[in-house]
């Protein structure tokens, strides 16, 4: 795991140790990435310079240094990440006649990429990367990102000069750097808390988006214009399955994935510095330790932490888990100050605005596991994989239930809901208590009365969904003088036929949510912690089965992960797992009443508002006080106003 950047700057007279030094610097930006080591390699005749920072993971020698040049002297690499099946494939070309230096991934994708070619070498790469290769017979770059998104990689402009880096801060870092921000990527963020690739809040740069290729050549320098190239695609897995069904038992199912994850799993193991895994005592990261542990000889290091505000401590659960599976458990109670005194960082780990706010757990836990290991697996993906989140289940029975009435009529409907506040609904719940339904008892019952209302209102179920995933429903109302881009969300793809409606939600967060919000958490939260995350559950091959499954295998009665919980069950009993989802959540919203008031009030303060001109005021404050004074709970909404201007006033001035 590492940190990785470079440019490719054409202007006459350049000196190499001025591209040395300029690149060094990018590169020392991003230390936290890399605390092992660094280096710098620059090709003055073609204005080229790359910068790396090493977390050594795997052959810790010097031998592993980047960047690295391929042994025929054609190819120099700057690489982040991890090729899982490296070993693999440095038998097969070994087979084939290539002698190897070291024991290094890197080294067997310089190898591979010099044998099969960049894109057929892509495709043979089990792994989560991002990576720049420099090709002297060809004089071009090209930019490469793994399947699922795991690996963030940024492009772009200063000026003439082409910019690369693992994450915004080693681009700023350039002398040249244009410091533009982009309103419609700030719209795109105001609605989903996150914002989606290929835009960034600068409007120069871009992300890469997952499984593709990206070719910088002298056509390219000249006219500017990205000709993306995808070697692999979630989509095109879905239609995979779809076509080619799995047809055996659900026992037969069970038995073929408990043998991939397993693999998955052994394959994610593979590391020369001590590892353990993130455990939350539910199913993904559960199953996780559990194939883990069957494969280890050794106590398997297992990390929670846990908070002492009811509804939202998973720890206990943990530990019960953690125990039965033999494992060495390390867990730690967080308290309010704690968790607090992450906030101030937030903008300097996320690098750009970012406001999912279970990033403050996500770098908690990272920070706890990183004073025992250097590498740990999680569960992350196995919600989008085999259909795990909530809303899954909610939509379709929501939409089942009011489907059948005119758009009219269920607007009215929401309007009843409406009609009593959140307040309200919490008092009606609080007096109601033990006589309801389990399902039926919820944290914060009222906020999600008035969230059904929102989808009730919406104009078909597609619409419902849209809705469930947005924070603020109409940004450029809330961004002046913005102009909300198409995504993958709101854009009218064609469908996949024969694919359902839970389905086809699971897609769009396989494709959205999970690499523009998930995985860009655990990246940066990890990563600020020098600690390497791994996820068996995004293994490509696991991803193409699951999509082969009939749905009644992952989701059926109300529940997702159907399969994953039957394979579990061979391991731990189903009453230390069977419990409802609660998510890392945070008491957020007490928080923003309480002990967050003045630092959010000053970020929030009318006059500043104005004075930026990023935002409109009103909305704004308007959802300020009703927060305040407990008429709604907001929390999420200024949470991602708070995020950008926390953000804006680290990085206005490009410090």
């Amino acid at each position: 795991m590492c940190g990785i950047t470079g440019f490719i700057d054409r202007s006459a007279g350049q000196k190499a140790d001025e591209l040395e030094a300029v690149v060094s610097r990018m590169a020392g930006t991003m230390s936290h990435r890399g605390p092992d080591d660094k280096g710098a390699w620059v090709d003055v005749s073609a204005g080229v310079a790359l910068g790396h920072r090493r977390l050594s993971i795997i052959d810790l020698s010097v031998e592993g240094h980047q960047p690295m040049a391929s042994a025929c002297g054609r190819y120099v690499i700057v690489f982040n990440g991890e090729i899982y099946n490296f070993k693999l494939l440095r038998g097969e070309l070994e087979r084939s006649g290539h002698k190897f230096r070291s024991h290094s991934d890197t080294e067997v994708m310089l190898a591979a990429i010099s044998r099969y070619g960049l894109e057929e070498a892509v495709r043979k790469f089990n792994g989560m990367f991002a990576f720049a290769v420099w090709d002297r017979q060809e004089r071009a770059l090209s930019l490469a990102r793994d399947r699922m998104g795991e690996k963030p990689l940024y492009y772009g402009w200063a000026g003439d000069i082409f910019l690369f880096a693992s994450e915004l801060k080693a681009i700023r870092a350039h002398p040249k750097f244009e410091n533009n921000i982009d309103r419609d990527s700030l719209a795109l963020y105001m609605r989903y808390n996150c914002i989606p690739a290929p835009y960034s809040i600068y409007k120069n740069i871009r992300k890469l988006p997952p499984a593709s290729i990206l070719k910088i050549d002298a056509a390219f320098m000249k006219d500017k214009k990205a000709d993306v190239k995808y070697y692999w695609s979630v989509r095109d897995a879905v239609e995979r399955g779809r076509a080619d069904t799995f047809k055996g038992s659900a026992e037969e199912a069970s038995g073929r994935l408990d043998n991939l994850l397993g693999d998955s799993v052994k394959l994610r193991m593979e590391s020369d510095v001590p590892l353990g895994v993130f455990l939350s005592g539910g199913i993904d990261s559960s199953l996780v330790t559990a194939l883990m542990q069957r494969q280890s000889p050794q106590p398997v290091k297992t990390f929670t932490i846990g908070f002492k505000e009811p509804g939202y401590n998973e720890a206990e659960s943990a530990a019960l888990v953690a125990r039965r599976l033999g494992a060495e458990h390390t867990e730690f109670y967080v308290s309010p100050s704690e968790a607090m005194a992450v906030i101030p960082g937030l903008s300097d780990i996320y690098d750009e605005p970012f406001a999912d706010s279970s990033q403050i757990p996500t770098f908690l836990v990272s920070k706890l596991t990183r004073t025992k290991v250097t590498v740990s697996l999680s569960g992350d993906g196995g919600d989008e994989v085999f259909a795990g989140y909530n809303r899954y289940v909610w939509v379709k029975s929501i939409w089942r239930k009011v489907g059948w009435m005119n758009h009219g009529s269920r607007k009215a409907l929401a309007g009843v809901l409406t009609s009593v506040p959140p307040a309200g609904w919490e008092k009606l719940f609080d007096k109601l208590g033990n006589k309801l339904p389990g399902k039926m008892r919820q944290r914060t019952p009222g906020d999600k009365i008035h969230k059904l209302a929102d989808m009730m209102a919406a104009p078909s179920r597609y619409g419902m969904y849209e809705r469930l995933v947005s924070h603020w429903p109409d940004p450029q109302s809330v961004v002046p003088g913005s102009s909300e881009p198409a995504t993958i969300i709101t854009g009218a793809g064609a469908p996949v036929r024969g694919l359902g409606f839970t389905e086809e939600m699971m897609l769009k967060d396989s494709i959205s949510y999970l690499p523009d919000d998930i995985l860009v958490k655990v990246d940066r939260a990890s990563m600020a912690a020098s600690l390497e995350s791994r996820a068996p559950f995004l293994d490509h091959r696991v991803v193409e089965f699951a999509w082969q499954l009939p749905l009644a295998m992952k989701a059926r009665g109300g529940k997702g992960k159907c399969i994953l919980r039957e394979l579990l069950y061979k391991y731990v009993p189903r009453e230390l797992v069977d419990r409802p989802k609660m998510g890392f959540a945070l008491p957020l919203d007490a928080w923003l009443r309480g002990p967050l008031k003045e630092w959010a009030g000053a970020l929030l303060d009318e006059s500043r508002i104005k004075r930026e001109g990023f935002f409109d005021h009103r909305p704004v404050r308007q959802k300020w006080e009703e927060h305040l004074s407990g008429k709604r709970n907001w929390q999420y909404l200024l949470w991602d106003v708070l995020m950008f201007q926390a953000w804006y006033d680290r990085w206005k001035n490009n410090a």
